[in-house]
């Protein structure tokens, strides 16, 4: 393997962030804030996260498992609420690490925003959901969620790139996608494709479009083109791995 296996990673950082209480599956949060993000979205940031992204706008807080707060579901969507209705939002996400980890808190916290109302922007890598198979059908059957599912690069060369992570598991990216559509989510509505190219050339780009329109043609419909934004921290941790963005957008 030419790198860390991030579902394996995965077991271990959940038994960092995530604990049963009475049964209730608890996991750690580092903040909540309303946003312009999606034109007004409620968001919880999560710690811990399964690939180590060179250009990670949160890595400041993202393996910090001292940091933060342990919260269950119901405390999570009361937060997320009160930030909703006081700025007029009826869109919640959970952001900042890998929401997948610790699934069945994911789970609660989909359940309450469904309840009330809300749609839930699920904004994942897609690894675990690619992997497991299971995940991408509880997903599919709430009613309330848009799967945006982040791809770190155009291809296994990239991803290795920009995660560290063992290559071949870029492809558990890919059939996140084609699991999700299995069971019934929309393409280009209900699953989003997002693609960071700040580091990728148009050949690659172009190859990844025939990739995807070769899994539905819908999907390159709505592909959300991701590119670094040049904070200072993220300025700086690009500079300390010798990466040079081929495009960008300052803040």
């Amino acid at each position: 393997m030419d790198g860390y296996n991030p579902i394996k990673l995965s077991d271990l950082i959940a038994k960092r962030v995530s604990k049963v209480i009475k049964r209730v599956v608890y996991r750690k949060y580092f903040r909540f804030r309303g946003g312009r993000w999606y034109g007004g979205i409620a968001t919880a940031d999560t710690i811990g996260c399964n690939l180590q992204c060179k250009f990670c706008w949160a890595w400041y807080f993202r393996n910090r498992y001292d940091k933060g707060e342990l919260l269950s579901p119901s405390e999570v969507f009361t937060k997320l609420d009160r930030i909703a209705r006081r700025y007029g939002y009826n869109l919640l996400r959970l952001s900042g690490g890998e929401p997948t980890i610790a699934p069945e808190h994911l789970f609660e916290v989909l359940k309450l925003a469904q309840e009330h109302g809300y749609t839930f922007i699920l904004e994942t890598n897609g690894l675990l959901i690619g992997y497991y198979n299971d995940l991408a059908k509880r997903i599919a059957n709430f009613n309330n969620v848009i799967v945006r599912v982040s791809f770190k690069g155009t291809n296994p060369k990239e991803f290795k790139l920009l995660t560290n992570a063992c290559s071949a598991m870029f492809n558990y990216q890919l059939r996140a996608i084609e699991n999700l559509l299995t069971y019934g989510l929309k393409p280009g509505s209900e699953v989003i494709v997002a693609v960071m190219i700040s580091f990728s050339k148009d050949e690659d780009i172009s190859k990844l479009l025939l990739r995807l329109a070769s899994i539905n043609p819908d999907l390159v419909n709505a592909i959300d083109w991701e590119v670094v934004i040049m904070y200072p921290h993220v300025k700086r941790i690009l500079k300390a791995y010798k990466l040079r963005p081929y495009r960008y957008v300052n803040p």
